[in-house]
């Protein structure tokens, strides 16, 4: 081998094994109080849906590694406003977070002068309970640890639901093996309408069995709820690999005030796939507002079906509507964003808390 070929080669292996050593990143930085500038010990920082959190040392200052991808970092402090900034590692992530004093803003005030509804877990809590951690199987062993947190608000005016939460709310899935943590920011349900909307800031714990049995039981459990996710599909769409993985697409119009499904040939060129390198998230911007999701792989849940017998049974269908110009764009590890730019309806809306996995789930 001569000197050239063995330079060349050992800088191929040398990028090779710094390629391969690259899965995680580092985000730092300090939490201080905006009003006073002081560091602030012990402020709750972590990687929303995800097992990654930490808490500020000290003086103010926080670690945490991510495997590569996108993420919303949430910080939170008691007294004090959440605060969610975008991270990815493509990104500058030395991070100076400046927390604001709560208070009560005028809608929280509004709702609270009409009263807090009498009985309120007993009248609305099966309902809160079923929208929230949801009515698939895997809710049948999923418990509220702390229900007596909820306050529930019913405006009779506005036909609406609202539920409050006094702390940070506790549900132990035993179906999957998590606990989860629920910054809960808002629960509305639209009587008129119905539709449910709720936000919040969950941060998942792995629970720990010294029983192998249990272990295998979660972990064919998250296979299952992983397959024909929406986190499914994310990291598909990202890597190219609808088919290969069971998702097919369609474009959906509406004809009559009914909706009809489009075949496409080109999947990504449907939704007008671009990504600018390797690095960089992949942006879609599809040539109709409303995508049709099929998963050949599975078939739904019988109980969905009880509930939409209108529905195919051979296969899982879900809807993406985006609002008007609006695109999504797509992290390596699933990560999908402006959440708020579009609705997810049918079988992923079916898929709720119960069926949640967080974005470090491989």
């Amino acid at each position: 081998m001569t000197k050239q070929i063995l330079i060349a080669f050992t800088l191929f292996f040398l990028n090779t094994i710094s390629s391969a050593q690259i899965s995680s990143y580092f985000v730092k930085g300090k939490v201080i109080n905006a009003q006073t500038k002081q560091p602030m010990q012990g402020a709750s920082v972590f990687a929303e849906n995800t097992t990654l959190g930490t808490a500020t040392d000290q003086d103010g200052n926080f670690v945490l590694e991510l495997p590569i991808g996108g993420y919303s970092l949430v910080v939170t402090y008691t007294g004090f406003n959440t605060q969610s900034i975008r991270i990815s590692n493509t990104e500058s992530n030395k991070i100076d977070i400046e927390m604001t004093v709560k208070e009560k803003s005028l809608e929280e005030v509004a709702v609270v002068s009409t009263g807090e509804t009498k009985n309120g877990l007993e009248k609305y809590g099966n309902f809160f309970m079923e929208e929230f951690i949801g009515k698939s199987k895997n809710s049948g062993l999923s418990k509220l640890k702390n229900p007596e947190s909820l306050k529930f608000y019913f405006s009779k005016r506005k036909n609406r639901l609202k539920v409050l939460s006094s702390e940070p709310l506790i549900i132990e899935n035993n179906a999957l093996g998590y606990n989860i943590k629920y910054e809960m920011d808002s629960f509305v349900h639209e009587y008129n309408t119905d539709i449910t909307i709720y936000t919040g800031y969950p941060l998942f714990e792995e629970m720990q069995s010294t029983s192998e049995d249990q272990k295998i039981k979660w972990k064919s459990a998250r296979e299952s709820a992983y397959k024909g996710s929406i986190l499914h599909f994310m990291r598909s769409l990202y890597n190219m690999e609808l088919e290969e993985e069971g998702f097919q697409i369609q474009l959906m119009v509406n004809i009559n005030g009914k909706d009809s499904a489009l075949k496409v040939k080109d999947y990504y060129q449907a939704l007008n796939y671009n990504q600018i390198d390797s690095t960089s998230p992949v942006v879609i911007k599809p040539n109709q507002n409303k995508i049709g999701i099929i998963y050949i792989n599975e078939k739904p849940e019988e109980g969905y079906l009880s509930e939409n017998k209108e529905v195919p049974a051979g296969f899982q269908f879900s809807t993406i509507s985006f609002l008007p110009n609006k695109s999504l764009s797509i992290e390596e590890n699933g990560f999908y964003y402006e959440q708020n730019d579009f609705l997810i309806n049918d079988y992923w809306e079916w898929n709720r808390m119960a069926d949640a996995l967080p974005y470090d789930y491989k």
